[in-house]
């Protein structure tokens, strides 16, 4: 007893730290399905996993098809598009945009933040590290960043189990405390198919991590949650498919008519002939004595059931049921659908994307003079998900001519509503719209017909009766 105090009581802050995690995690796992006082365990009925590590996440992901949807549907519509970094909104490139734009296309830094993101999701976190100028040697990794103005030669994304945090901060006084300082990366020697593992500094690392609740180190795999479903998504699917290939084939149930002897050869004929049909060697059974009938098909549409399992992964993760299983297109897409697909979106760009992954990476890449400092605070323009596709655009062109032409067919209709008022109510133009449809119209006229417009203007446009000027009292009055 003594021995196990002092071994607690010579952990480091790290060790501690791990220590705690663990405890924490088996307290939970050992909760998980527990009914009537423990008399009941539905995980263990159920076949559910109490603990589940990377390894379990990384092989639904690699394995199971709507797991990988999970991970790559919001990654892909969130990336999607030329991402810019700006400066002003000037026509003129500034150093700053230079920079980036050349630093862009040279390392696809886009593809790298893609990457990360993807690791980050399937694990507690995911790390970018950054390949720089200063690192002579293997050992260099593990000393901080030189000062000085630095060059960026590569980034390489990294997953939780390729990039373990080997060390924490352990110094209270310290404004890293408690964040890793260290980290053990798995380098895979591709010439000698063998790995290495290298100390890296933190410095020298992006940590990046996705719906983070106490901790600012470990978030939770986007998995997690659904990963009881997704046990049962292959139950019946897999199921399904091995009950229509078991039931598509019929078994045949034989009886024997009760005035017939079947003698040893005759069995071993039979036998054989039942084998070679099994094995789809043969298509025809010949027999005597022996009535064969097929047994009844049993075959089932799992659609219910799997659909129930989809709505409730929807319902968890947040991606509409017809997007996550690529449906969105065509007869079946729904507005509404698209619609919360677009916030969802555009809410983790904002949520996520920049603030733990983007911007980060500039100001370090900033801070160590990779990147000019921006005079001005640098602004993010991603492709816009709400403009309206070519086919909307058409549509609204068919609307906004329908209207225009029973408009025009009114003789009344400008004495009621003016045609400005019209294009700006009716039509929704702008302003700026409606001035350059005039002045298009315009510049079409003749100076005859432009004069008759006028004209018509003056007569369906009354102008306003002039009020006399109120006469000022004098000293007379």
């Amino acid at each position: 007893m003594e021995k196990a105090k002092k071994k607690i009581q010579n952990l480091s802050t790290s060790d501690m730290h791990t220590l705690s995690m663990l405890v924490t995690r088996n307290n939970l796992a050992a909760s998980l399905g527990q009914q009537y006082g423990g008399d009941r365990d539905i995980y263990q009925a159920l076949g559910y996993p109490t603990e589940l590590t990377y390894d379990d996440y990384t092989a639904r992901y690699t394995r199971q098809d709507i797991a990988k949807a999970i991970i790559d549907r919001p990654v892909k519509a969130t990336w999607q598009g030329d991402l810019e970094v700006i400066e002003t909104d000037d026509a003129e490139v500034t150093p700053f945009e230079k920079e980036w734009k050349k630093l862009n296309l040279k390392l696809k830094i886009a593809t790298k933040l893609t990457r990360v993101d993807r690791l980050t999701g399937i694990g507690r976190y995911g790390v970018l590290l950054l390949g720089l100028d200063d690192v002579k040697q293997t050992e260099d990794f593990e000393k901080p960043i030189k000062i000085g103005k630095r060059k960026l030669m590569y980034l390489k994304p990294f997953g939780e189990s390729n990039a373990k945090i080997s060390t924490y901060e352990d110094d209270p006084n310290n404004e890293r405390y408690g964040l890793p300082l260290l980290y053990d990366v798995e380098v895979l020697d591709m010439a000698s198919k063998a790995s290495s593992v290298v100390k890296v500094h933190h410095s020298r690392m992006l940590h990046i991590l996705d719906d983070a609740l106490e901790s600012e180190v470990l978030g939770i795999p986007r998995l997690e949650a659904v990963f009881n479903r997704l046990m049962d998504l292959e139950k019946l699917v897999g199921g399904d498919a091995e009950m229509f290939w078991r039931g598509a084939r019929p078994g045949y149930q034989g009886k024997v008519d009760q005035d017939y002897q079947m003698t040893d050869d005759a069995k071993d004929d039979l036998k054989e002939q039942v084998d070679e049909y099994e094995n789809n060697l043969r298509r025809i059974i010949v027999n005597e004595g022996v009535d064969l009938q097929a047994l009844a098909q049993q075959i089932a549409d799992p659609h219910n059931h799997v659909d129930v399992q989809l709505q409730m992964i929807s319902a968890v993760t947040g991606i509409p049921k017809r997007i996550l299983t690529g449906s969105e297109r065509g007869e079946l897409s729904s507005a509404q659908d698209s619609g919360e697909w677009k916030t969802f979106v555009q809410a983790r760009r904002e949520d996520h994307a920049e603030p733990d992954i983007i911007r980060p990476l500039i100001d370090r890449l900033i801070e160590l003079g990779i990147l000019p400092k921006p005079k001005e605070t640098y602004k993010l323009k991603w492709l816009d998900l709400f403009s309206i596709s070519e086919k909307e655009r058409v549509e609204i062109g068919k609307g906004r001519a329908t209207a225009l032409r029973e408009y025009m067919s009114n003789p009344m209709a400008e004495s009621v509503i003016p045609p400005k008022a019209f294009m700006k109510e009716f039509l929704g133009f702008s302003a700026d719209q409606i001035e350059q449809i005039n002045k298009i119209r315009d510049e079409g006229l003749s100076e005859e017909e432009k004069a008759m417009m006028e004209e018509i203007r003056e007569i369906v446009t009354p102008t306003p009766e002039k009020e006399e000027p109120e006469k000022k009292e004098t000293k007379d009055d």
